[in-house]
C-alpha cells in the first residue's frame, strides 16, 4: 500500500497545463474533474474504464488531495 506523502505526488500542477490546476501524474486530466464525476456517482471502475492511462491510486490521490486542502483540523481518538 503506498504512503499517503506517495500518493501526493501523482498530484501535479504545471504551470499553462489546464491553467495551472492540480492534475494527475502531468496529464490532462484534472483533480477536480475526477472528483466531480464521484459527486455525480460515476464508479472507480468506470472512471478508470473512461481514462485507461489512470490507475487506482490516482483516484485515492485526487481524494487525498482534496481531503488536505479542505484546511480543517483533524480530530484524533
Amino acid at each position: 500500500m503506498n504512503s499517503m506523502n506517495e500518493l501526493l505526488t501523482r498530484i501535479t500542477q504545471i504551470p499553462g497545463q489546464c491553467g495551472g490546476r492540480p492534475c494527475i501524474r502531468g496529464m490532462r486530466i484534472r483533480v477536480s474533474d475526477i472528483l466531480e464525476m464521484l459527486a455525480e456517482n460515476v464508479t472507480i471502475s468506470e472512471i478508470l474504464e473512461d481514462f485507461p492511462d489512470l490507475e487506482l491510486e490516482d483516484i485515492q490521490a485526487c481524494l487525498l488531495f482534496a481531503a488536505r486542502r479542505t484546511g480543517f483540523v483533524r480530530l484524533t481518538a
